[in-house]
């Protein structure tokens, strides 16, 4: 979280600082009409800024998820920055509407146009002279892509919306997204450009326009694409989870305990996140336990049959059990028990040397699902808790304190609902644990 929050604030301030170098709205006279033109930029440029960026991310460069921790933080950053450009973007809508609402109510006075648009005794560049005669059909443009730049973020932050769809809709915000680029290059201001603000600019709107064709193209991730077949399927009924066997009949490059990957089981619906639940032996094998938890998960049992085909974009995710600490504790809430199966499947066959206690909390239990469990732990070396909240409550820092004594000296990886997460990670803070020993899989993409 703390690379979400530094790479959002180093966008937006750096942005304002060379809009400020760029502008003279604090060295001139105040004039309503003025300040507002100032600010109709700045607003303008923060939000393409967001939105430039948050296409960059969805590209999903590998140096980029390095530098923020993950696929899982790059996707929570994404969904950040296209809340600042709808907010943003809605209020460089107000901006440039508000006033001219206002002058038509009579609450404001139209501001008298001065004579010519170029200093005196020069002529614009033929770049400039093309750039003003298009700025009425940049307005226009701009403001129908700003209507539905704010229908399909709407649409994308909608938990209700259904998954098959805004996967076919949120593509459409690369179309809206070049419309804006040429929105912004007309009507932004010629003295921008010969600013360090315009080169920034530029070389952002350039990646996005990159990254949104891309997109378009349906490219995104196309290089770490494998095609596999189902050879397995178990359904445990007591907690809704199916596990799938796949045999990839492509090349993979490995993946290692706590990474996940996009599976295409349905073209129609689309990619979806799952948590590789397998360590890798070089045998081609992967397994994906999937939990029932919405329209479309729920249908996988009587949908899938063995012997269908399936892709799979992978690997992604730095949930790695790193760290310096001799001891860890791993939390698995529900579903989010996956990354450690793998992990256990990997200590079984290579020992680090941990000492691992392993926290299973769930509200579903099925016991055949946790008998494999406790197998899997035994080979693994890994003291195992199953917290079932009818019979043992829930989890909290006091407990997991109490069941694990040496708890300051151990690194923590939690993957399970955010709230929960959340909630152990402040408490332990609170009790002097180091932020940055706690490691938590932000697993939602919308």
């Amino acid at each position: 979280m703390k690379n979400i929050k530094s790479s959002c604030l180093v966008l937006f301030l750096g942005l304002t600082l060379l809009w400020l170098l760029a502008d003279d709205v604090l060295t001139r006279d105040y004039e309503f009409f003025a300040l507002r033109g100032s600010l109709v930029n700045l607003t303008g440029i923060l939000a393409m800024g967001a939105m430039s960026f948050g296409l960059l991310l969805i590209i999903r460069w590998p140096a980029m998820e390095s530098l923020l921790g993950g696929l899982d933080k790059n996707y929570r950053l994404h969904k950040w920055l296209g809340i600042g450009a709808l907010v943003l973007s809605i209020a460089h809508w107000l901006w440039a509407k508000g006033p001219k609402w206002m002058v038509g109510w009579g609450w404001l006075e139209r501001p008298v146009r001065k004579a010519g648009g170029a200093a005196a005794g020069s002529e614009p560049s033929a770049v400039v002279a093309f750039l003003r005669s298009q700025r009425g059909l940049a307005e226009e443009l701009g403001e129908w892509a700003f209507y539905a730049a704010v229908l399909l973020i709407v649409l994308a932050l909608l938990k209700r919306f259904p998954y098959r769809w805004f996967f076919k809709t949120h593509r459409l915000l690369a179309i809206v997204y070049l419309v804006l680029v040429f929105h912004s290059v007309v009507l932004m201001k010629t003295a921008y450009w010969s600013s360090p603000l315009g080169p920034l600019m530029a070389a952002l709107m350039l990646g996005g326009t990159v990254a949104a064709c891309i997109s378009l193209l349906r490219r995104v991730g196309h290089a770490r694409r494998a095609v596999g077949v189902i050879e397995s399927l178990e359904h445990h009924e007591g907690n809704r989870v199916l596990g799938v066997g796949i045999r990839l009949q492509d090349r993979w490059p490995g993946h290692e305990a706590g990474q996940f990957a996009f599976v295409t089981f349905d073209h129609a619906e689309g990619p979806h996140p799952f948590t590789i639940s397998s360590a890798w032996h070089d045998d081609g094998q992967l397994l994906f336990n999937i939990k029932g938890i919405g329209d479309y998960t729920r249908t996988l049992p009587q949908t899938l049959g063995i012997g269908d085909m399936v892709t799979v974009e992978g690997p992604y995710g730095r949930f790695d059990f790193g760290g310096e600490q001799n001891a860890q504790v791993w939390i698995g809430g529900g579903i989010g028990i996956t990354p450690f199966i793998a992990r256990m499947q990997a200590l079984a066959q290579h020992p680090d040397g941990h000492s691992v206690d392993l926290f299973y909390c769930t509200s579903e239990p099925d016991e055949a699902f946790i008998a494999r469990l406790r197998g899997l732990s035994e080979r693994a070396g890994v003291r195992l808790h199953v917290l079932v909240s009818a019979r043992d409550g829930r989890l909290t820092v006091e407990r997991l304190c109490q069941e694990v004594p040496a708890w300051q000296s151990a690194s923590f990886w939690f993957c399970g609902p955010a709230g929960f997460g959340q909630a152990l990670r402040e408490g332990l803070v609170a009790r002097g644990l180091d932020s940055a020993d706690f490691h938590q899989e932000l697993f939602d993409m919308r």
